[in-house]
């Protein structure tokens, strides 16, 4: 994550992290890692992972301020997306994954096609690397932000 590119999401997932991390936090407090048990200290490292995952994208979010209407790919836009070798289409939040946003697919920045995608504009043909090396081109057919994505659906 870039400083300029903070994390985007609703208040409702902002909520819903800060619930998950009360509850780890809790759960870390209660019990005690067992040494002699090899996925007790297993359990007890991704608590601690996940919570310092939840904290630094609470500390950083941008919580619920849509981005402008302006059909430009950032965080905080709903993007329907063509696989031009396909012809299929796609659309998706680009956000914060790891938080709800109901049956809306989310792709982070992080990911190849979100990666790819910021700061492309309706009509512009970008493209992703897969992990096979093959370069998959995609075209951006809309940008809208959540907001009024949400209260259209």
């Amino acid at each position: 994550m870039t400083t300029a590119q903070r994390p985007w999401m609703t208040a409702r997932a902002y909520q819903s992290l800060h619930e998950e991390l009360a509850t780890l936090r809790a759960l870390l407090a209660e019990e005690a890692p067992d040494d002699s048990e090899e996925n007790s200290v297993a359990v007890h490292r991704a608590r601690q992972s996940r919570i310092q995952q939840i904290h630094e994208l609470l500390v950083n979010a941008v919580v619920g301020e849509d981005p402008p209407d302006d059909g430009i790919a950032e965080p905080g836009m709903v993007l329907t997306v063509r696989f031009d070798l396909t012809g299929d289409t796609e659309t998706f939040l680009l956000g914060v994954r790891g938080a709800e946003y109901g049956d809306l697919e989310v792709y982070s920045l992080n990911s190849p096609l979100g990666a790819a995608l910021l700061g492309a504009r309706s009509g512009e043909q970008r493209s992703y690397q897969v992990p096979s090396g093959a370069s998959i081109p995609v075209t951006l057919l809309s940008a809208v932000p959540y907001g009024l994505h949400r209260a259209a659906g």
